[in-house]
Formats: structure tokens, C-alpha cells, sequence
């Protein structure tokens, strides 16, 4: 089995995105707010940070995964803002990482969160959910 060596504890990076048309709350399903960062939106954000973050430090063949993630958007950012969002790892095993996640825009914090992600086999992975897959299209006797 290949070695996994762990995470630095410590490690960071920031991400940033202006918000465009697509990244407000009507494209995700609540009508009625036109103008505004939306909070599935900031959540992916949040996670792409960190899928960025962890993924470039793996061994070829490695992905990390996200297993739980906890996330508080608390202040609004209007369409056209930029949104920075800061992950950083918080504790480290060979397979398993929590991060901590913040986001800012031009005024200040909008969010916070914590994220655990595992790290896996991509192929072993892709393996698993295919057998998962067929479990489901097998005929019932």
C-alpha cells in the first residue's frame, strides 16, 4: 500500500469570485431574491477552496471526498461583489482532514464553516460506486 504522507496542520489558501448573475439566490431556487449571493453558491465555493487546497498536495491517483460540512452565511453580498473564501486545515490523519473556511467580502465576513473531507483512491472509488450502481439494476426474485 502506498504511503500517505499527512497534510501540513496549517496550511491555507485563498479563492475569490465576483458574483454574477448566476451565482445569486433566483438561480437556486428562491424566486423572490434577485441581487443576491446565494448560499448553495457559497457552500460550492467553499468546497472548491478546499477539494483546491487538499487535492494538489495528494499522490498521483488520490481525491479527496467531502464527508460533512457545516457552514453559517450570515451576512448578504450583492451581485457584482467579490467573494473571498479562506480554508485552511485544521487537523490532519493519512485519510481524513477537517478545514476551517471563512468567507469575506468587501465590507467583511459573510460566512464560516467547517468541512471534513477523506481522502481516497479515485479508481478504488470510481470502483465502489459502480458496484453500487449495479446493485440497483439487479432484478429482484
Amino acid at each position: 500500500m502506498l504511503e500517505m504522507k499527512k497534510i501540513e496542520v496549517g496550511k491555507s489558501m485563498v479563492i475569490q469570485r465576483k458574483i454574477m448573475e448566476e451565482d445569486t439566490s433566483l438561480n437556486y431556487g428562491s424566486g423572490k431574491i434577485e441581487n443576491l449571493f446565494a448560499t448553495p453558491r457559497l457552500v460550492a465555493l467553499m468546497i472548491e477552496a478546499s477539494s483546491m487546497l487538499v487535492d494538489n498536495m495528494l499522490p498521483e491517483g488520490f481525491v479527496s471526498v467531502g464527508k460533512h460540512i457545516e457552514v453559517d452565511h450570515f451576512k448578504p453580498t450583492m451581485l457584482g461583489g467579490t467573494v473571498s473564501v479562506a480554508v485552511k486545515v485544521l487537523e490532519s490523519s493519512e485519510d481524513k482532514l477537517t478545514l476551517s473556511m471563512e468567507a469575506y467580502d468587501e465590507i467583511g465576513k459573510i460566512g464560516e464553516g467547517k468541512h471534513v473531507r477523506y481522502i481516497v483512491n479515485q479508481k478504488k472509488l470510481q470502483e465502489r460506486a459502480y458496484l453500487r450502481e449495479t446493485e440497483i439494476h439487479q432484478p429482484e426474485y
